[in-house]
């Protein structure tokens, strides 16, 4: 195993800030719902609902109810695109509004940049057409089947509709790539691009994205909600899918602070490493690596980190091997920092899961809270879990780990509010 990638996110006199948060998640549409159900240890994992999936395996997942994407997307974008799309404009619409980010921030479209991760693309748009050519013929199916499966199709439809002509780009890192592409957004600000639209959004609740997924060993085929995912227990059977996820604004903090934005946070410090398929016992040393590089970035010591959002799997190996990283890179602090796995209440997003944590990092960073681990309780593992009850906290720095099914791991840290510029 090679050593970590670092992409340059700390440091240096360009800073990556984070200004707006947008989130489409089971919790529901918004920040606030979100982090309302979060704070409250909510679940919202439930039965899989999805049209055509009820005679399907997977019984347990987090869908996102009630979601209405014509509140903020035209329909000439709808029919262009798949769910998983309408989530990212729908989220991108929200985040730009909650940074104030209008058309009259924009000196010109190419100051803009867009990156999205995913990892299931259009599967119920690409599904729906596929039925059509068979059952009907190739005059069936529409023009739009030719984008709007394609896992780059949000960062396009992104930046068309909102004329954002910087550098855009696609993270295909297995589920890590949530926090790579947060990571490469703000590799770009260094480099000199003003803004860049970030994040991740999933729709893989599809039967045909489903059938694919029945594949993994890690998926959890548990019938009751409060049972299917279960990290850091010996209860854990794997992980609930999901849909939904977030979208961030992240900009060149000089830049925030002559527009009047707030800055919520520093994206301090990034390193990401692979470990192969399924190797969850090297996964923790291939996590740990990627913790030490990215606290190096930030110029961040061990016992500086105030909360770990963690990646949980569920699976038993994988869950030992990810509290073993921690001890590895964070010594005697790991058994103190409190560590939490808000997404066991709505589910594993794949990409999007990660970008889901730093929302909730933020949030947790301004309200002085760090949530709970829904459903879990008999912790057996050296962690100080959060569970029951949110933990009142003042944390300030956040560390956000991830991990793909196909070997990627990748940590994020994150600082609240602005960094001084000797990093104190």
């Amino acid at each position: 195993m090679s050593g970590p990638q670092r992409t340059g996110t700390g440091g240096g006199s360009r800073r990556a800030v984070v200004t707006g948060l947008g989130v489409v998640s089971p919790h529901g549409t918004g920040v606030e719902a979100h982090w309302k159900a979060v704070a409250d240890g909510i679940s919202s994992l439930g039965p899989v609902t999805r049209e055509g999936c009820a005679h399907l395996p997977l019984r347990v997942a987090g869908e996102v109810h009630g979601f209405d994407a014509a509140e903020t997307v035209e329909d000439r974008f709808l029919v262009q695109t798949d769910r998983f799309t309408h989530f990212a404009l729908s989220a991108t619409q929200h985040a730009l509004a909650d940074a104030r980010f209008g058309r009259a921030d924009v000196d010109s479209p190419y100051s803009v940049g867009v990156v999205t991760a995913a990892g299931s693309g259009g599967g119920e748009f690409g599904q729906r057409e596929l039925q059509n050519l068979w059952g009907h013929g190739s005059r069936h199916v529409g023009p739009y089947q030719s984008i709007a499966w394609f896992y780059a199709a949000s960062t396009g439809q992104v930046s068309i509709r909102n004329d954002f002509k910087g550098p855009c780009g696609v993270v295909a890192a297995d589920e890590a790539g949530g926090l790579d592409a947060l990571a490469h957004a703000a590799l770009a600000v260094r480099n000199g691009t003003d803004t860049v639209v970030c994040g991740a959004t999933e729709a893989p609740l599809a039967p045909y994205s489903i059938v694919c997924q029945l594949g993994y060993p890690e998926l959890s085929r548990a019938a009751e909600p409060d049972r299917a995912y279960r990290p850091f227990t010996e209860a854990a059977c794997g992980f609930a899918p999901a849909e939904g996820g977030a979208v961030l604004v992240v900009e060149e903090e000089a830049a925030a602070r002559e527009r009047g934005a707030d800055v919520r946070a520093t994206v301090a410090g990034h390193a990401a490493t692979f470990t192969g398929p399924g190797r969850w016992a090297d996964s923790r040393e291939g996590l740990a690596r990627a913790i030490g590089g990215a606290l190096a970035e930030a110029g961040c010591r061990p016992e500086e980190v105030d909360v770990v959002f963690a990646d949980a799997l569920g699976v038993p190996e994988a869950d030992r091997a990810e509290a073993l990283a921690l001890a590895d890179a964070l010594g005697p602090h790991a058994a103190r920092v409190p560590v939490t796995a808000p997404k066991t209440g709505t589910g594993r997003a794949y990409c999007a899961a990660p970008v889901l944590d730093v929302a909730t990092a933020v949030l947790a960073m301004e309200h002085g809270l760090i949530p709970p681990t829904p459903h879990v309780r008999n912790v057996c593992h050296d962690l100080d879990l959060v569970t029951g009850r949110a933990r009142p906290a003042e944390p300030r720095t956040a560390l956000v780990l991830a991990r793909g099914l196909m070997g990627s791991n990748s940590a994020l840290v994150l600082r609240r509010g602005a960094v001084p510029p000797e990093g104190g």
